[in-house]
């Protein structure tokens, strides 16, 4: 078994990385703070909800509880965060103050519904509470108060008693797994069983005890060791398999780790999106057949690729494999980063794989209402469920946990930033601009690892290293055996841009192909193509130009292709005529951050040579 080394470990430098977690830290954690103040989320965990004339939502508490967690790991990475640490020391003592003499602490039901407590599964209440626990042990963590994990661990005494003990709750799993995680990782931090216990019985009664909704949408329709594909409420299936690994690791259940293995090959080999989104459709927010990865129509949330780097990061500590980390990096430099705007205040709930504006609306004959619902065309600042934007908060904040693992004699890079690590056992500098090229250099002082592992990520095809060490290919990685005390290493991915094509059983993406460079996926935007996306094509022989750096720290690339003729009427003879055309792509994040256009990342290919 491996650790992930803590975000508190490591240092972002002047690059990439740094430039995104200031972005998070200045800008966004503000925003949703300022959104979440008007639309009455904060209101609501103040217990004043009918004072100021709103009505929380049931989820209300968990994106609160997300935010207050982001503001804890800024505070544990040095961030003095006084304006925020008051915010949450309020918000502190008005849930003890209001908190139920049994322990009970639900913003909506103690306001709202104090009679319909723990008898609708689908009403988020263990889910809220899951967030709470995890924001109070990392605020615990960060600043040593620990009023905020007091009130919460009163709670888990009275959900104890509605669920194991005295078996008063109308259901015996939650509808929207998350708990699980929070009981763990309590345990992990107060090493007391009785948390371990609780977690354990949520996850193995799942599937087995009879109770409202025994489907697939939630992971309910069999025990979890019997799970063999993804299927269900993307999100709550990501949350599910985090916390069945992390149960896995902890007690050391083989039958359970298979599970998630089986799991999570299935996502990344039948259900994974290039930009590292998961979750096709929209009803549901879920997982459909395999191969099902529609480009227009996609859902694709934002909270789905965090689920998965979540599960990702826990499968990385199962053993030195870099398909791991192969998926933290494509969610990384896609998904998560698309999920955001540009400016740092609005987000995206989906993250689609194309846009068609002729195709909002198209069936203009039926009700708006029965239409088919296409994503939004531009970032918002909140939603009316907003459980993304503060789920981009904390798990930027603490993006410093994706770069590092280690065994007791092994320390594995995982991931390329410009940084530093500094524990006990080493004093490590990588300067580097990856993304925007492949070069890195790694400077080591005391160094008290035998072995070092560098991942060559899955994009390379050729590298160079150089230093005085010699390394082997291994599970994806490099290892450098009986490491010295001190070196240093130059490292370079050889970083090219690249054409990727799908699986034929994917049919949305037949006979096209996706511009890549190292581990950014690129796209289209009708704003910079003076054609119609569909018209253009590519032959995969070009070699794409790379223009100046942008703001965004990577460069656009220039592509020598072809638009087809155009023609009037609907149907002509086919033709392989083409016209030679220059078109122009973009990192896929960046995309939906000027006015409204058409996009799209999966191009069609062409064997003209020019």
């Amino acid at each position: 078994m491996l650790n992930n080394i803590s975000f508190k470990n490591i240092c972002l430098n002047n690059g990439f990385w740094q430039e995104r977690y200031k972005l998070n830290r200045d800008v966004s954690i503000q925003s949703v703070y300022e959104r979440f103040e008007e639309t009455g989320r904060f209101d609501a965990l103040r217990f004043q909800s009918k004072e100021k004339g709103s009505e929380p939502h049931v989820y209300y508490d968990s994106d609160v509880a997300k935010w207050i967690e982001a503001v804890a790991y800024l505070i544990d990475n040095g961030e003095a965060c006084e304006k925020e640490q008051a915010i949450v020391d309020d918000l502190v003592a008005r849930m003890q103050a209001n908190q139920w003499e049994n322990g009970y602490l639900n913003s909506y039901f103690i306001q709202v519904a104090p009679d319909q407590v723990f008898t609708d599964r689908h009403n988020h209440e263990l889910y809220c509470a899951g967030h709470l626990i995890e924001a109070a042990i990392a605020y615990k963590k960060a600043t040593g108060k620990g009023l905020f994990l007091e009130i919460m661990c009163k709670y888990l005494d009275c959900i104890e008693r509605a669920f194991i003990l005295d078996k008063t709750a109308k259901f015996v799993t939650p509808g929207h797994e998350e708990i699980e995680i929070a009981l763990l990782k309590l345990y992990e931090y107060t090493k007391e069983k009785r948390y371990l216990d609780m977690a354990m019985f949520f996850l193995n009664q799942r599937g087995v005890a009879q109770e409202p909704h025994m489907d697939k949408n939630i992971q309910s329709e069999m025990p979890i060791r019997a799970l063999t594909e993804a299927e269900g409420h993307a999100v709550r299936a990501a949350y599910l398999y985090t916390a069945m690994c992390d149960a896995a690791r902890i007690t050391g259940d083989d039958e359970l780790q298979a599970a998630c293995q089986r799991l999570f090959d299935n996502v990344v080999q039948k259900r994974l999106f290039i930009t590292g989104g998961i979750g096709s459709a929209r009803s549901g927010e879920s997982f459909t057949v395999p191969y099902d990865l529609p480009n227009l129509e996609t859902y694709s949330e934002s909270c789905a690729a965090i689920g998965l780097l979540l599960f990702a990061l826990s499968m990385q500590r199962a053993g030195r494999n870099a398909k791991y980390a192969a998926v933290i990096e494509r969610v990384m430099y896609n998904t998560l980063l698309s999920s955001t705007s540009l400016d740092g205040k609005a987000f995206f709930y989906e993250n689609p794989l194309e846009y068609h504006l002729a195709s909002v609306d198209k069936e203009t004959s039926t009700p708006p209402e029965r239409r088919i619902k296409l994503p939004i065309r531009h970032r918002l600042e909140v939603f009316y469920c907003s459980c993304c934007p503060p789920n981009v908060n904390r798990t930027i904040a603490r993006i410093g946990d994706v770069f590092f693992s280690e065994s007791d004699t092994e320390l594995i890079v995982n991931q390329y930033a410009a940084l530093q690590l500094q524990n006990e056992r080493i004093h490590l500098t990588l300067d580097t601009q990856y993304p925007l090229n492949g070069k890195v250099v790694l400077r080591a002082e005391n160094n008290r690892y035998a072995t070092i592992a560098l991942r060559i990520p899955e994009w390379c095809e050729q590298y160079v290293l150089k230093g005085e060490v010699s390394a082997k290919k291994e599970d994806g990685y490099l290892i450098i055996e009986n490491a010295p005390n001190a070196f240093v290493l130059e490292l370079d991915f050889l970083m090219q841009p690249y054409f990727l094509q799908a699986n034929p059983k994917v049919r949305d993406d037949c006979g096209r192909v996706a511009l890549c460079y190292g581990p950014t996926v690129y796209c289209m935007e009708r704003l910079d193509n003076d054609y119609e996306l569909n018209a253009l094509s590519v032959p995969l022989t070009q070699s794409p130009s790379q223009l100046p750096v942008e703001d965004y720290l990577l460069p656009d690339f220039l592509v020598n292709g072809f638009v087809d003729p155009p023609f009037e009427g609907l149907y002509r003879r086919a033709s392989t005529e083409k016209i030679p055309v220059q078109l122009r792509f973009k990192p896929y994040w960046t995309f939906a951050n000027r006015e409204e256009c058409d996009m799209l990342i999966w191009v069609r290919a062409n064997d003209k040579i020019l």
